[in-house]
């Protein structure tokens, strides 16, 4: 036990160092994980605090959100966020057994917010997620349908609001108080560790701080020399982490990639000023 002598308080672990505090990134999907990247961009935290107008495009959002927030409570309004949700519109010609729609009705957490052409409503359970766009003149019990934009792939269109429907009847059906799984996909896995590996460098903190906050001090302590396959992984995780916060996040949201004239040898990167 360390001796502490009057007055002295233990030393706090840093933030980042508790893994527990980024399980919820397990459960993100593509946008939400997207915006965790954004929010730790230096230059978004900048344009959140000035609020100059017309800086909300060029990050890939109709408008500035909050980067104090995480992917829980963040409501990212992205640019493509319309094309990709579900709409819902008033039924025009309803059977007798159409369903009503019925806001409090929907499975899990309900955010709703005005896009500005009209009301974007995010429905969040365990596990999974849906955005729908509800029409102006839709009330609550009305009956209604499902629709989506037209593009150059309706299949692909149509089979992703397929899914995403099946899963909302079923959370509907039957709510999850949790989602259970055996064990977390790599990619999940991969995604925790990048952004706490970012987190962390972004503290400052050295690669084998990360390692021991990552992996433990046990096993840097017998795997920690310059050619070894743990410093190659949190190396890897530093430089991941860097490339989705300066612009690899816009492939997570599903947004094109802006283009930029190619670095030359002296230009300056994320990883060499």
């Amino acid at each position: 036990m360390v001796q502490l002598g009057d007055g002295q308080q233990p030393a706090q672990p840093p933030p980042w160092h508790a893994s527990a505090a980024y399980l919820y990134v397990l459960h993100l999907d593509g946008p939400a994980l997207a915006w965790e990247y954004l929010r730790r961009h230096p230059g978004y935290r900048q344009a959140w605090h000035t609020q100059a107008t017309d800086t909300a495009q060029p990050w890939g959002l109709r408008t500035l959100e909050d980067p104090a927030l995480d992917a829980r409570e963040a409501l990212p309004d992205w640019l493509n966020a319309r094309a990709c949700a579900i709409r819902v519109i008033p039924e025009d010609d309803p059977a007798p057994e159409a369903s009503p729609f019925e806001l409090w009705r929907l499975p899990g957490r309900k955010q709703l917010q005005h896009g500005g052409r009209g009301l974007v409503l995010t429905v969040r359970w365990p596990g999974s997620g849906v955005r729908l766009i509800l029409a102006p003149e839709l009330h609550d019990g009305m009956p209604h349908a499902f629709a989506m934009r037209a593009c150059r792939e309706p299949c692909a269109r149509y089979r992703d609001m397929a899914n995403d429907l099946d899963q909302l009847a079923a959370a509907s059906s039957c709510e999850p108080s949790a989602a259970t799984c055996p064990r977390p996909s790599p990619s999940a896995l991969q995604a925790l560790l990048t952004l706490q590996a970012l987190d962390a460098n972004q503290a400052g903190a050295s690669l084998r701080k990360i390692a021991e906050g990552l992996f433990g001090s046990t096993e840097v302590a017998t795997d920690w020399y310059p050619d070894s396959a743990l410093r190659a992984r949190v190396r890897r995780l530093v430089q991941r982490g860097r490339s989705l916060v300066n612009g690899g996040y816009r492939e997570l949201a599903g947004l094109d990639q802006l283009t930029s004239p190619p670095l030359g040898r002296s230009s300056p990167t994320s990883d060499r000023p």
